[in-house]
């Protein structure tokens, strides 16, 4: 048996996970959680990247001695270093509003559709690529030496040791998902400095040992090596999709929803781009073929308003409620913001002429409908698009504790779905690490191990498919 320490690093908190390996075994326990709490500050939206690089060094301190460490986090967002490696700055949180307006300009010099044709990313206003345009202007970027995606600066700030992890980097809209390497000739037209990135690193790949410094403040006792996982927490999610064969559709469920399936080669067509697909990078040659969808941050931020009610009630309730009586877009950018989301959900149903929910259980029961509602959209869209039927529906992360987003999720894609692991994002940056030391094989290998070790839920689809057709149609009223 080897231990590894997970940092696994979400948009609402983080978590040190200490997995224990074995050659028929896989154990996960929870070390450290911390919240990660964004700041607004007058310019803006900012990440407290020190308060969780504080969380990352007492996780580890509470983790004990292991055998590796590994970094994964959201995507997209990233810090930049002077020419001495000091952070400039706190990282701009994705939701910020800089980048409003900034696709438009963009696409003046490189269409959207060429962008898609050459990148495979789906539009998002926060992509890396806007980020960077957004910022062109800016003293900070006039400043910097080295940009690091969130996962790679903790790595940095652990090992002293900088790279660029392959399946975060291909989120930027600035990877060639066909070469795997960076599209230079989007970076040259848009004028974006691609030597401000460390050089690329591999899931599995050794990203440096810890520092004494960091040796004395966690006591752990050194060589400890970090190995670089798929630090976007997606790619490491979907390593731990406990599927067996290749006829299968993912949802990676927590504050985002990512739909999608697990190809060998991108999809590059101008419908699949109509159809906002992105084409991100996963393990082994893999490509992640997803949608995203707005997920359950429409509920924390409902529950947020509301004063925190206790989420199981909150959800007994929302059961009692019928059917799909309202439903709401679950993947348009006007939920994206934080703020009066119970009053943004109920103007979005008095839109499209559809009962307007007035208790928190009718808000509840309506985010579920609708985002049972986008996982089969998603789903149905992926398969037409990719050419790829699935015969199955894995839910991991987050949504697998919430049974009736699972059921429901289940009725509208008329397939079985079964729900689980739910820290699948630490499980997959486990298996990374096991991989690079030997004690576990390919992806496949991997996920038998995941099946034979892991609780799993199956649920069955049940109703009336053709309730949800009718509730998809609603949503093009208004």
């Amino acid at each position: 048996m080897k231990s590894y320490a997970a940092v696994d690093l979400g948009a609402s908190s983080g978590r040190v996970m200490v997995g224990r390996v074995g050659p028929d075994s896989l154990e996960l326990a929870e070390a450290h959680r911390f919240p990660n709490r964004p700041v607004r500050v007058p310019e803006g939206l900012r990440w407290d990247v020190l308060a969780l690089y504080a969380g990352v060094l007492e996780g580890l301190r509470a983790a004990g001695q292991v055998d590796s460490v590994g970094i994964d986090s959201w995507a997209v967002d990233y810090g930049l270093l002077d020419a001495d490696g000091a952070l400039i700055g706190s990282p701009v949180h994705y939701r910020d509003s800089r980048t409003e307006d900034v696709a438009q300009k963009v696409w003046a010099t490189v269409p959207a559709a060429e962008l898609y044709a050459a990148t495979g990313l789906q539009y998002a206003p926060f992509n890396t690529l806007y980020q960077l345009t957004a910022a062109r202007a800016s003293t900070q970027l006039s400043y910097a030496k080295r940009l690091l995606l969130i996962p790679d600066l903790l790595t940095y700030w652990l090992t002293g040791e900088q790279g660029t992890e392959l399946t975060n980097a291909s989120t930027t809209q600035l990877i060639d998902p066909r070469t795997r390497d960076w599209s230079y000739d989007i970076a040259s037209r848009l004028g974006i400095d691609l030597s401000l990135f460390a050089p690329l690193r591999q899931p599995g790949d050794p990203a440096g040992v810890l520092r004494s410094e960091v040796l004395e403040e966690t006591g752990l006792t050194g060589p400890v090596p970090v190995t670089a996982v798929g630090s976007h927490d997606t790619a490491s999610a979907v390593a731990a999709v406990p599927a067996e064969g290749e006829r299968f559709a993912y949802i990676c469920t927590g504050t985002w929803s990512l739909a999608g399936l697990e190809l060998d080669a991108p999809v590059l067509s101008e419908e699949s781009r109509a159809a906002n697909f992105t084409n991100e990078l996963g393990l082994d040659g893999t490509v992640r073929y997803l949608r995203n969808i707005m997920g359950l941050w429409l509920l924390q931020e409902c529950v947020r308003a509301w004063g925190d009610p206790e989420l199981g009630a909150l959800l007994l309730d929302a059961a009692k409620v019928p059917a799909l009586r309202s439903v709401v877009d679950a993947g348009d950018a006007a939920f994206l913001a934080p703020g009066r989301m119970p009053e943004r959900i109920a103007e979005a149903c008095r839109a499209t002429g559809q009962p307007v929910p007035t208790t928190p259980a009718e808000v509840t029961r309506c985010i579920l409908d609708s985002l049972a509602l986008a996982h089969r959209r998603a789903v149905t869209d992926a398969q037409r698009l990719a050419g790829h039927p699935v015969d199955v529906v894995h839910v991991v992360g987050g949504g697998t504790r919430n049974a009736l987003l699972c059921q429901l999720t289940a009725d509208a894609c008329g397939l079985p779905v079964v729900a689980g692991p739910t820290e699948a994002a630490a499980l997959g940056n486990v298996l990374v690490q096991a991989r690079a030391h030997g004690l576990v094989g390919d992806l496949a290998d991997g996920r038998r191990l995941l099946t034979r070790t892991q609780p799993l839920t199956r649920y069955e689809p049940q109703g009336d498919a053709a309730r949800w057709s009718e509730a998809e149609a609603r949503l093009t009223r208004g």
